[in-house]
């Protein structure tokens, strides 16, 4: 019973380290929502390399190394993102997961 009250304890004190959500600031409310447009940007950015390797049919000059490493990043991004729940992290590496998986296939068949 001491343990369960210890962990409720501490669950509290962790609480209050922790900013609120949507902030009371107005600049950190703002970046709370940019956020997901930046990240979606950076993604929408590698649609054009998907774009040449699909519909192309071209894989030349793409490293399967390097997008696998950054699949290998990503999953544990990820795994972070959801670990800490943080939407945005989970968001956009959710994304970037996605199309790196479409690269690397794309690169061992068109490559």
């Amino acid at each position: 019973m001491t343990e369960a009250v210890h962990h409720l304890h501490k669950r509290k004190r962790i609480h209050k380290l922790n900013e609120p959500y949507p902030h009371p600031e107005k600049s950190k409310r703002v970046m709370d929502r940019l956020i997901y447009l930046v990240g979606a940007f950076a993604v929408v950015m590698t649609i054009p390399q998907v774009m040449t390797i699909w519909i192309g049919k071209n894989a030349a000059g793409v490293s399967a190394i390097s997008w696998v490493s950054y699949l290998i990043a990503a999953v544990f991004w990820l795994a972070y993102g959801i670990m800490h729940r943080e939407k945005p992290i989970v968001f956009n590496y959710s994304l970037w997961i996605f199309l790196e998986v479409l690269i690397i296939i794309g690169v061992f068949i068109y490559g």
